[in-house]
């Protein structure tokens, strides 16, 4: 088996067999993207994807410490990919759990990535979750972080086979996203092709980055019902730190 941390979509046809479960699930992720009678939302996704700019990872249970050496291994070239690049770390599937689980699955396995993390938290980043300038952050970027699980049923866009996480950093929204107008001339698109896709509204989470009402965490993880998101916890705290409060 290769030792391959990170690999292009031209490279997982070379280094995992038909019969792995990486492959089959590769090829479920294929099938979405490269579907003509049922457009995948994400317009940007499915561009990196035909140019070969996005990178997979797979980790049999999304352990923390293997998706943080992915994500240092991608972050390091990032940059090099292209304008529509994204990490997207897959899992193998098993038995589906339900929507909470996956949810605290999810800010946990973020949590236990952050541990590792020997980068310190940027300084114009706030601490404070629950606050219209955080983003989560990894190696001293910002990282806009999207979770896909089998739980979801309304919200087929947000629909995987296995537990999945996707992190586009913060610098390839620029010159999309920048001001109100061209955010909304981008994601226009998407949004239509969202009201086919989904069984179900577009969430009312789904904002700016940086606007006063916006709040990053709450677009991670969308309900499968349109039901308002709550903070999952106030900060991302190293262990050292949680150690010395308690001695304090």
């Amino acid at each position: 088996m290769t030792t391959k941390i990170i690999y292009s979509r031209v490279e997982i046809d070379n280094a995992f067999d038909a019969t792995t479960w990486q492959k089959k699930i590769f090829n479920e992720l294929a099938t979405n993207f490269r579907s003509r009678s049922r457009l995948f939302p994400c317009t940007f996704g499915v561009a990196g994807f035909e140019a070969d700019q996005l990178r997979f990872a797979f980790s049999e249970n999304m352990d923390p410490g293997e998706v943080s050496s992915a994500l240092k291994c991608y972050l390091k070239d990032a940059r090099s990919f292209g304008k529509n690049t994204s990490l997207l770390v897959l899992s193998r599937p098993g038995p589906i759990q339900s929507l909470e689980h996956y949810r605290a699955r999810f800010w946990s396995t973020l949590d236990g990535i952050h541990q590792t993390d020997d980068t310190e938290w940027p300084e114009t980043i706030p601490a404070q979750i629950d606050s219209a300038g955080w983003e989560w952050c990894f190696g001293g970027e910002q990282i806009f972080v999207v979770c896909n699980t089998p739980a979801h049923v309304n919200r087929q866009s947000r629909r995987f086979s296995s537990f999945m996480l996707t992190f586009q950093p913060r610098w390839v929204f620029n010159g999309i996203l920048d001001t109100r107008e061209t955010a909304e001339k981008a994601t226009s698109k998407i949004r239509s092709r969202i009201l086919q896709y989904d069984l179900i509204n577009p969430s009312e989470d789904l904002g700016l980055y940086g606007d006063p009402d916006n709040r990053e965490f709450a677009q991670y993880f969308l309900d499968d019902e349109n039901r308002a998101a709550t903070c999952p916890f106030h900060s991302f705290t190293k262990k050292n730190q949680n150690e010395e409060e308690k001695v304090a």
